[in-house]
């Protein structure tokens, strides 16, 4: 059967496919102690961060302390949920057989659980890339953020729901994995549910004492002002989050695709959708570090095991196959890709007409 996605050409795209598996080989030969090393520092940062901003905090009657130390702890945070747990989590440093970098076995300060996440994020998003009807990273089930999905009164609220699941972005990613809209249609096992339900609330317990009971019955006196921290920092955290990882995936230019785009799919056709589903974002040596290196999204989807750190040097390569082969290279500031993404979300709450198909959108 045809792949039913329009394309330059299946010769372009199998040769597109043979570059990327020739990066890929490349740099999974060449991971040694550079890698090992980065991410060591990349955690020593982390964890330093988080000590003096903590400490910073028990100092909050002094107004420039407590700033300073909401900014550690903020970053602190960003870093712990993006570029070390996203990556870490990916299997990206299994290769050195060290349990501190398993991805089996890493946890994160956030409160979504690791095991649950492993499944949402690194299966089914990263399996099913954009395609409407099993990748749910399309409107987390809560935003309409394609013509295709049906539209219903609720949607009116679109920019109101991206505002909320902005503000508790940690939260909506710690309720992905329950699937409340297919439990509620009998799709999904109540049994299963509630499961999924426990490990959630056994997290997020843990992390809410430890932020807003713990910390702040250390400080004594001072408790208000470090509650006040643990909350300003995870409300950055979550801003952040959410906002790399939309322009990632929903600013214009960037497609989504029928279910059956995946019949018969290549290896080939798959880093293509994988390609034509994902966006960067341009920006210095800092700002791609705290973003989890997730503003180069297109080399992380196709190339999800790779360090990420090394995805700099990776997207040169990439950038020249796309145009080698006629394909499309979607990239722009933060400022540009989150403006069409709030776009989007706006537009999105009134009613559209589906597009004649999803695949077309995804054509030369």
């Amino acid at each position: 059967m045809p792949h039913p996605l329009p394309h330059p050409g299946a010769e372009r795209i199998e040769a597109f496919g043979r570059d990327m598996d020739a990066i890929r080989d490349r740099v999974l030969a060449d991971l040694g102690e550079r890698d090992a090393r980065y991410i060591r520092r990349i955690v020593r940062i982390q964890r330093g961060l988080e000590l003096g901003g903590r400490g910073l905090l028990f100092l909050g009657f002094f107004p420039p302390a407590w700033l300073a130390g909401v900014a550690a702890l903020s970053a602190s945070k960003i870093l712990d949920n993006m570029e070390i747990g996203h990556n870490i989590m990916h299997g990206q440093y299994d290769w050195m057989n060290d349990p501190a970098y398993s991805s089996r076995r890493f946890d994160w300060d956030t409160a979504c659980p690791s095991d649950q996440w492993r499944h949402s994020h690194n299966y089914l998003h990263h399996t099913y890339t954009n395609v409407q009807g099993v990748d749910r990273d399309i409107g987390y089930g809560v935003l309409r953020m394609s013509d295709e999905k049906r539209w219903h009164p609720y949607f009116l609220l679109n920019p109101l729901w991206a505002f909320l699941l902005a503000v508790f972005f940690q939260y909506g990613v710690a309720l992905h994995d329950l699937e409340v809209e297919r439990v509620l249609k009998g799709k999904k096992d109540k049994k299963d549910a509630l499961r999924v339900l426990k490990g959630i609330w056994t997290k997020t317990r843990g992390q809410t004492l430890k932020d807003y009971v713990a910390f702040p019955l250390l400080a004594g006196p001072f408790a208000p002002f470090v509650f006040a921290g643990n909350l300003a920092a995870n409300l950055a955290r979550n801003l952040w989050a959410y906002t790399i990882i939309f322009c990632g995936h929903f600013p214009d230019g960037v497609r989504q695709f029928p279910k059956s785009v995946l019949e018969n799919e290549t290896r080939a056709q798959w880093y293509h959708r994988q390609l034509l589903g994902s966006a960067n974002l341009t920006g210095g040596p800092l700002f791609h570090i705290m973003s989890g290196n997730l503003s180069h999204q297109i080399e992380h989807h196709l190339f999800p095991n790779l360090p990420a750190h090394r995805y700099a040097d990776i997207a040169q390569e990439v950038r020249a196959a796309c145009r080698r082969h006629g394909l499309p290279y979607n990239t722009g500031p933060l400022w540009r890709q989150f403006g069409t993404v709030v776009r989007r979300i706006f537009r999105l709450a009134l009613p559209t007409r589906p597009q004649a198909a999803l695949g077309a959108a995804a054509g030369a």
